[in-house]
This record gives structure tokens, sequence and C-alpha cells, in this order.
């Protein structure tokens, strides 16, 4: 590890699109250091790959039976590809879902927000507002119209950010700079009493133990697994708040450092490229300031994913044997306040396996914090089927049949969910609704929007 230059790394992280791009007293440069950002932009629609995640652990599928992320779960792609792949999705159906699905996905979303107010927007269904997506993660999203300034421009964001001492206007273009990164990439959930608009649960803070107090206190659940009986509550992607805690944040090393390294343009001028994509490309330009060898960081890094793999692998072996015992006792008809510790204990443990996890780069974001998560998973999935194995004993009726997770199709199975017939409905949705009429969808190609 080479020792740190701190005004050195403070100053790169520092370098964001407001000063990056200076102003100029040349149009025709500063044209052409916007066209190469432009560009930069553009070619997120070149980063095509993605992975079937219920295909590669099917225990999923029986972890989260009845959410809508029992259907299909892919690993993310590039910024141009979000409308796309939030459309052509197994889980928003055939357009009857809530438009808060569309939230983060494009400045269309943000725009109606405003002139529906957040209420209004979630109000409408998915397919209602579909041809107001026009663009897939763009400018607006994070930059003040007619200049380079960052901006939070959803209210969601604006309220958590403030719920936790941190609000935008007062933040350098540092922070800023992750919080516009943060409004999106971060853990949410749907309000029911107000219309299933967006809310971030952070009134008590962004730890995992904070959120599930919020949870806890206001009895709220995302869904009732169908097997098990569990109230569950699901995580989703909370990257700002493993970052947040990280020894990067420390630092100041936030997300624009590492996945949108300054480049520069034909002009010589400094610029962020906006093909965010995995860090390891920019190796030279993000990490060598801190790390010395390329080869020891990628293994250092490597490491930890194992680690965080096998202690996730642990917990879910724990937690869909609970869910299966648990399911058994409610088929025996035994009662929810003799099962509830169980229950409760399943949820908490999920909950924290998920928080840790659905963060796809917990491993390089913050390996200790998703470590000890799935400790506490551990012990707690542990705690729970021991409790039902004392249920099971006083209640000998009560027979367990494990499922067969073998494959995806075996999981599904399993669930009773039909995917063949679930992507014909989707087709069939696709076809009279979308194509042709959707432009950010009908613009890209087949390939591209599968």
């Amino acid at each position: 590890m080479k020792r740190v230059n701190f005004s050195t790394l403070m100053a790169a992280s520092a370098l964001l699109i407001t000063g990056a791009v200076q102003a100029s007293s040349e149009p025709a440069k500063l044209t052409q250091a916007v066209d190469a950002i432009t560009a930069s932009w553009s070619s997120t629609e070149t980063n095509l790959e993605r992975h079937d995640l219920l295909a590669e652990r099917p225990a999923l599928i029986w972890l989260w039976a009845g959410s809508g992320y029992d259907k299909q779960f892919n690993s993310p792609r590039g910024h141009q590809l979000a409308v796309s792949d939030v459309t052509t999705i197994l889980r928003t159906g055939s357009g009857e879902k809530s438009a808060s699905c569309w939230t983060c996905k494009g400045p269309g979303s943000a725009k109606l927000i405003d002139e529906l107010g957040e209420n209004g927007f979630a109000s409408r269904s998915f397919a209602e507002v579909g041809s107001d997506m026009t663009v897939s993660v763009g400018c607006k999203d994070c930059h003040a119209e007619g200049d380079y300034a960052l901006q939070l421009p959803r209210p969601h964001a604006q309220k958590a950010m403030a719920k936790i001492h941190m609000p935008f206007a007062e933040q350098n273009k540092r922070m800023q700079g992750a919080q516009t990164c943060g409004q999106c990439h971060v853990t949410y959930y749907f309000q029911p009493e107000q219309a299933n608009r967006v809310n971030i649960p952070w009134i008590f803070g962004s730890s995992a133990d904070l959120i599930e107090k919020y949870y806890d206190t206001r009895q709220f659940y995302d869904w009732i697994h169908p097997i098990s009986g569990a109230p569950m509550v699901k995580a989703r992607h909370p990257e700002f708040e493993h970052w947040s805690r990280s020894a990067h944040a420390e630092l100041g090393v936030t997300c624009i450092t590492c996945h949108m390294p300054e480049q520069k343009d034909a002009n010589g001028r400094a610029f962020h490229d906006h093909n965010v994509s995995h860090t390891w490309q920019n190796f030279d330009g993000a990490c060598s300031g801190c790390h010395d060898s390329e080869t020891q960081l990628k293994q250092q890094v490597a490491n930890r994913k194992q680690q965080i793999n096998q202690a996730r692998t642990e917990v879910e072996a724990l937690l869909v044997k609970a869910h299966a015992e648990a399911g058994a006792l409610t088929e025996a008809r035994v009662s929810f306040s003799e099962m509830g510790a169980a229950l409760m204990d399943i949820r908490h443990a999920q909950w924290r396996w998920d928080f840790a996890t659905s963060s796809h780069g917990v491993h390089a974001h913050n390996p200790k914090e998703g470590l000890e998560l799935l400790a506490v998973a551990k012990r707690q999935a542990t705690m729970a089927r021991a409790r039902l194995e004392v249920l099971l004993d006083k209640y000998p009726d009560a027979k367990v049949v494990y499922p067969d997770l073998s494959s995806k199709a075996a999981a599904h199975k399993a669930i009773g969910f039909d995917e063949a017939k679930a992507q014909a409905q989707k087709e069939a949705f696709l076809a009279e609704k979308v194509k042709g009429k959707w432009p950010s969808v009908t613009s890209l190609s087949q390939s591209q929007s599968q």
C-alpha cells in the first residue's frame, strides 16, 4: 500500500463535472468537451453484459418467493439500458405496477414528479407513463438544465439526505457527486399510505440495524412470504449506504473517483468519463494513487468476494430450511402467536443477508460491513431454526418438505411459478403497448433490449 498523498487524492476526487469542464471564452473548445462527455455517456449502450442471477443462485427464488424478484433478477447493465431493462423484466408485469418503478430510470420520471407531485406520479400505472420515458438515465438526472451544476432532482433523495443531516446544498462538490449517485443507488421502499411513492427509510439512520428499526416500528412489510408466512422486507441495492461507512468514504474517494475517472478530450480539457462501468479498467487513473499493484488489489478484492460468497451461501441454506420448516407448521395450522418469534428471526436474518448481498459490489465497497451483516444473519437464521425445531417436536403432524433448488427451473416449480406463461404475457404487453410507441425502448436494437 502506498503512502496516501491526501492533497492529490482530494483534488482528484473533487474534480467533478462542475469543475472538470471549466467555463471557457472559446465556445468551440467547450462544445468539444461537452461532445466528449456525451459520447462517453452514449457508449453505455454497449455495456450489454448481463448475468441471470436466479440461474446462478436458484435459492434466491425460494427466499424471494412472492416478492416479484423471484420471477427474474439480473445483474445491472449500462445506464442507456435502464429504461429498456425495467420495461422488459418480468417483475413489472404487463404495466399494471406503480409508476414508481420508473423513478430512477431517467429524467422523464423526475419531470413528471415535478408536474404531478410525488403521490400523483406514483398513483399512475407503469404503462400510463411509459411513453414519457424518452431518455434513459440522462443529463438532467444529475445536472441542472443549461449548465454543469450538480442537482438532486428527486424529492425522495432530497428528503433522505436531510434525514441524515447531509442536505445536498450544504455539501462540497465531492459529496454532492456521491449523492447524485446515491439518489438511485440506495435502498428504498414504496410507501403504501402515500400512493406507493418512493421513500428512503433513513428516519433513524442508514445502517441495516436502524432501517430495520424503522420498518419494525411502523410494522411495515413488503410482502408476506407465501411459504413461511413471515412478513418480509426487501433491501434494494444499498450501495450508497455501504460506501458511506467505508474506508474509501473516510478518504474522500467517491463513486465518481472509481467509476467515472477523469479523462482528457482532444484539446486536453479534463472531463469525467460518463460510461459508468466496472472500475478495473480505470486502475491507473483511479486506484494507483493509493495502491501499488493492480494484480495484488484484484486478488485482495477477489478474496473478499469469495469470503462474502461463502458466508452468504451458508446463510441462504439456513433460510431456505427455515422457510420450509415454518411452512410445514403453517400447513399444520400452528398459530402465528406461537410462531411469531421464529418468523421475526427469519425476517431479520433475511433482511441483513439481503442488505449485504443486494449491493452488487459490497466486496469492494465495504466488505467489512458485508461480512458483519452476514455473521449476524447466520446467528438469527440459526435461532429461527432452533425455535422452529421446538415447535416441530411439539406438532409431529407437521411434515417438512425441503425444496429442490438444483436449478432455476426446479426452484420456479417449487414455488409454483410458470416462467413461460409470464414471458408470454410480457411479450404480449410489449407488442401491444410498447414497441413503436415508447421511444427509449423502441430505439434500442432487439439484442440490446433482451
